[in-house]
């Protein structure tokens, strides 16, 4: 009975020693980065008008008005004897609001004005740093990070691919994470999709002449860091 009783006391032990070397520090968040302001913002229905969107309207009554218009590249539509107007930066009620008041200063008493964004090609992503064709890109549809990179002509030359990171606005406080590029592209990380209004940075020789050691204080893994 001795002995049996030894051998379970040195069972407890040596469990609790294992217990006590086990690292309990949390484990990263491996998710991608929440979701970005701009999206509360389209279902809110506050979406911003901007060049090349199609807006359908429509006056109560009048079917002359009543059609598909596109922004032009500089935000005007030609609207029926009105003439040009400037539609970029309202939301879809400010405009309707903006074309009640043109039409009743000459043309209709009381009009009645809906405005629809049918779609949107105001969302853009910015691509910076050790990027062949750095610049500002549409977002149109579902985009992944590979496919952001791709659009910009890849990593540049200097270009560090092991760690490219994603500034983002989330509850109106900028956050970013970084992201291996090789890791990725073979199939051994998710490729995380990219939002209008993100910021991706490739670091490298060119992204750590404008970020300077911002970018090596990111950590990978998709860690949220608010800056």
């Amino acid at each position: 009975m001795r002995k049996i009783f030894l051998g379970i006391l040195v069972g407890m032990l040596a469990a609790l020693a294992a217990c006590s070397s086990i690292d309990r520090t949390p484990m990263p968040d491996a998710t991608a980065l929440s979701l970005p302001d701009a999206t509360s913002i389209r279902q809110s229905g506050d979406l911003r008008i901007t060049p090349l969107d199609i807006l359908e309207i429509n006056v109560y009554g009048v079917d002359d008005f009543d059609g598909t218009y596109q922004v032009d590249h500089v935000g005007r539509i030609k609207v029926p004897l009105i003439g040009e107007v400037n539609a970029n930066s309202y939301t879809a009620l400010e405009l309707a609001n903006l074309l009640e008041t043109r039409l009743a200063e000459s043309y209709l008493q009381s009009p009645d004005v809906t405005v629809r964004i049918v779609e949107s090609r105001g969302e853009q992503i910015t691509l910076e740093g050790s990027i062949n064709s750095p610049g500002v890109y549409p977002v149109e549809g579902q985009l992944t990070l590979l496919q952001a990179i791709a659009l910009g002509g890849g990593p540049s030359a200097s270009a560090n691919p092991r760690k490219v990171v994603i500034f983002r606005q989330i509850e109106g406080e900028r956050h970013a994470a970084g992201f291996d590029l090789i890791s990725i592209r073979n199939g051994e990380a998710e490729d995380p999709i990219v939002y209008g209004n993100d910021i991706i940075v490739m670091d490298g020789s060119e992204a750590r002449a404008a970020y300077g050691d911002l970018l090596r204080t990111i950590p990978l893994l998709s860690f949220l860091l608010i800056l």
